[in-house]
């Protein structure tokens, strides 16, 4: 990825076409970071309980207390909860200063909502977190499962390569396992609407339909793994005896059901990738086993086109897995066992090397309620919006005696609950590296100065230990010199038995380590270009280096029918990340989905009263939020799905997380995020808006509101049952100076407000009776008015646009900004394929993530011509 700047300041990113991972493609979400690089928002220098600090001022009272809980309370009162989003240079300082000379194991990361399972089940079937398969393998395959996963909105460039190998070979299968239909479905031959947490009860299905087929690869069986008979016989346990039971268990229909064990029987070439909608699960280890299960059983890894393949949701949550990121891993792959306890004490030559696993992040979280941890630490993540039960995180931090954050952002949830604000370089300042979920390490280059007194992570980790007295051990000059170390470390007294080693890559001198390509690990004596894949020798990592096959018991999640009738899903949209922080900054990603909303199927909004587009209340007795209603076939009924990004910086109640319970995986404590009991009923409103305004309101004295940036102003949807006097009030004291153009008709709750201030036009209020505001881009467009005449004035008020203005309708193509109108317009004039529409648009000619909604609107006008 490259940056160039010119006379006006950065211009747009672009992607390296010489990277084997995307050869130049990138998402929106990549394609649009320079336009996220600005001071606004940003943490910008130290605060200590809210009043600017130096770092030195700053550095001496974390130190300090530090220290103090250490001496008097043990060195595992102190935590660290970190995120997937530094770099592997940041994690490595950070694991060796908590886990090496602190003392203390209770150091986890928002990745344990991640992949965390996934990484368990590595380790239970292969004896090491290994991700055994290449992109390449996406592919080469001939049957391509996709499973729990929304690829193409999650990893759209992944989905990218795996629809151009369709196109390009159209006889490939694809099949996609999900309770719901999603934008990955539309490359799908066959989808199963599973029940939701059905997965291992599918998977023991597969198993036993291969052993009755006669296709399980018996040399493979009995030379290279373990626990297979023990394996078929949980398999046949839990499958019913005939296929008919088998898809009602499943809720699928029967014939799809037998295509897919069909398909999966007959063709070698298998890939399976799984994502969050196994890993994010009270089972999501045995789900992810029970994947693993069917590949062993039919030889299908290590092998092109044929693997298991987990692919992660974080950019760098791969590397925080090479060096012990986990609360339940130590540096370089390694675990605790009393040798490798050792062998890390005596690397680091370490004095306070932990011998045990740590708190994972739910139980850290209470015991930091509990008052057992008094100091915290937490980098570059959002907890209170994330997590669990995100309210009772809220609560256990205001007990903790002192809670640091280190985060580029200033204002998040998170960072309104901490004592200590430490100023953290972001993306275009950091210089480290990254790994993906191919294995491949990737340089993350510098080419801006740090904004305001920002420092990067790995810097703030070692200025602490050098306070704390670690001074020789953490004596970095330089990212070169921490990743120097941990290659190091990496190839320590490895004789082949650890999977993860880059020793080869050992020694670089600072050009050398700037200049270094993207190579996948193992980089070492044996692999000096690393290694495509593994297990395509048949060797494992467990003490006898064969596979092992998992038992596999399954269940169905818990019933959470006390906390409501419905069950919630939760994931991603399209063109925002995690909780915003950074994607919000972008006008062009604020413009495809606007407002936080929940997905019902019609049968439940028929019975609840829900009408599409209303407002409904989503509860359960663990909090509430307030959601637009969106009525679609794409969910099952009985379910609802409900995205994960918005918070309360962003909307006035959209934090899901404090719906969700504290159920979680025993082996991997992730969490279980994809199923949650909860309510639905509407509420109502007697008015909806909007607002747009040349400044940033913060948040709007209504029911309900959300915040999203357009391009030249901001903007909020709003709605409420507040007078619409005392509504008019509040935006006349902001702007006591403006000249105001007033229409008001409270009798039906309709309201125009314009605030000119020098000519311009400062702030634009509309309400109505319901939600038809009309078009707003032209509304929008007038910001960029140096002076407004008359006839502008008067069609502002009016609330319709000049003559001749164009509406491009809501965002659907991202990358180029296109509108919906302007698509159905190019549509009904000839351009009837997405082909066409890319050669006189270039819509979905980018990262490809719009392609599914264009189908479906030249589907919508095909059908309508």
């Amino acid at each position: 990825m490259t940056v160039n700047q010119d006379s006006q300041g950065l211009a747009p990113v672009s992607g390296d076409q010489q990277h084997p991972a995307n050869f130049g493609r990138l998402c929106v979400k990549g394609s649009s970071l320079h336009e996220t690089v600005d001071h606004v928002d940003r943490l910008l220098y130290p605060t200590v309980l809210g009043k600017h600090s130096s770092w030195e001022s700053s550095l001496n009272l974390v130190a300090d207390k530090m220290q103090q809980v250490i001496q008097e309370y043990g060195p595992e009162a102190v935590a660290i909860y970190a995120a997937g989003q530094i770099l592997t240079e940041d994690y490595y300082v950070a694991n060796k200063l908590m886990k090496g000379f602190i003392g203390s194991s209770n150091l986890d990361t928002n990745s344990r909502l991640c992949m965390a399972s996934a990484v368990v089940a590595h380790k239970r079937a292969f004896g090491s977190d290994t991700v055994p398969g290449c992109y390449e393998d996406l592919e080469e395959a001939d049957l391509l499962i996709l499973i729990g996963s929304n690829a193409a909105w999650a990893h759209p460039i992944l989905f990218q390569r795996m629809a151009a190998a369709k196109q390009a070979r159209p006889d490939m299968k694809v099949v996609v396992i999900d309770p719901r239909r999603t934008a990955t479905s539309d490359l799908a031959d066959l989808q199963l609407s599973i029940r939701p947490g059905s997965d291992a009860f599918l998977f023991n299905a597969l198993l036993c339909w291969l052993d009755h087929s006669n296709a399980l690869d018996h040399d493979f069986i009995a030379n290279h793994s373990e626990g297979f008979e023990q394996t078929l016989q949980a398999a046949r346990a839990s499958t019913p005896q005939s296929l008919h039971e088998c898809a009602q268990q499943l809720d699928v229909d029967e014939d799809d059901l037998q295509t897919f064990f069909q398909w999966f029987t007959a063709t070698d070439k298998t890939v399976s990738v799984f994502s969050q909608g196994i890993n994010q699960s009270s089972t999501g280890v045995d789900k992810g086993n029970a994947i693993i299960n069917a590949h062993l059983a039919t030889g299908r890894i290590g092998k092109p086109g044929a693997t298991p393949f987990s692919v992660t949701g974080q950019p760098n949550a791969m590397g925080g897995r090479e060096v012990g990121g986990l609360a339940n891993q130590l540096a370089a792959h390694m675990d605790f066992s009393a040798r490798e306890v050792d062998r890390v004490r005596r690397f680091w030559n370490a004095p306070r090397v932990v011998t045990r696993p740590g708190l994972k992040a739910i139980d850290m979280f209470d015991a930091i309620k509990r008052g057992e941890i008094k100091f915290l630490w937490i980098i570059s993540t959002n907890p209170l919006v994330s997590m669990p039960d995100a309210d009772d995180v809220k609560a256990a931090l205001a007990k903790c005696e002192l809670v640091v954050v280190s985060d580029c952002m200033a204002n998040t949830d998170t960072t309104a609950a901490a004592h200590v604000l430490l100023p953290a370089a972001s993306w275009g300042e950091k210089n480290g590296t990254v790994t993906n979920s191919e294995r491949c390490i990737s340089r993350q280059r510098s080419f801006l100065s740090p904004a305001g007194e920002a420092k990067p992570d790995w810097w703030i980790l070692s200025q602490v230990a050098q306070r704390l007295g670690f001074g020789e051990a953490f004596d970095y000059q330089h990212p070169a010199d921490i990743f120097d170390e941990y290659s190091r470390m990496t190839g320590f007294e490895n004789q082949g038995e650890r999977d993860l080693d880059i020793s080869g890559l050992s020694g670089l001198n600072h050009d050398q380590y700037d200049a270094m390509a993207p190579v996948q690990w193992p980089v070492n004596s044996q692999y000096p270009q690393g290694r495509q894949r593994f297990f395509d020798d048949h060797r494992f990592y467990t003490p006898s280096q064969k596979a092992q096959f998992i038992v596999i018991e399954p269940e169905l999640p818990a019933s959470r029918s006390q906390d409501g009738s419905l069950i919630m899903n939760t994931g991603r949209v399209r063109d925002h990340w995690h909780t915003m922080t950074r994607t919000a900054k972008s006008a062009r990603l604020a413009q495809h989905i606007r407002e936080p909303y929940v997905d019902i199927h019609p049968d439940d909004a028929q019975r609840l009263l829900l009408a599409d587009g209303s407002l409904a209340r989503v509860s359960n007795g663990r909090g509430e939020i307030l959601l637009r209603t969106q009525i679609t076939t794409n969910q099952r009924p009985g379910e609802i799905f409900v995205p994960m990004h918005w918070t309360s910086r962003y909307a006035s109640a959209a934090r899901m997380g404090a719906l969700i319970d504290k159920s979680c995986d025993p082996f991997s404590g992730q969490p279980e995020l994809k199923y949650t009991g909860v309510e639905a009923e509407p509420f109502p409103t007697t008015w909806q808006g909007m607002i747009l305004s040349r400044s940033d309101l913060g948040a709007i004295p209504c029911d309900y509101w959300v915040y999203g940036l357009n391009d030249g102003c901001h903007g909020y949807e709003i709605s409420g049952n507040q007078p619409l006097d005392s509504l008019q009030q509040w935006a006349q004291q902001i702007l006591p100076d403006a000249e105001w153009l007033t229409l008001l008709d409270p009798d039906t709750h309709h309201m125009r407000l314009l605030a000119i201030v020098d000519q311009q036009l400062e702030l634009v209020l509309f309400v109505h009776q319901d939600q038809a505001i009309g078009t707003r881009q032209w509304l929008i467009e007038q910001f960029a008015q140096t002076s407004l005449t008359t006839s502008e004035r008067k069609a502002l008020l009016a609330g319709r646009p000049l003559e001749g203005v164009v509406d491009h309708g809501r965002m659907v193509c991202s990358c180029f900004g296109i509108g919906e109108n302007t698509i159905r317009a190019a549509v009904r004039n000839g351009c009837d394929a997405v082909d066409t529409l890319g050669e006189t648009l270039k819509c979905g000619t980018n990262c490809g993530s719009c392609v599914p909604e264009l189908k479906t609107i030249i589907r919508q006008e095909t059908e309508l011509a």
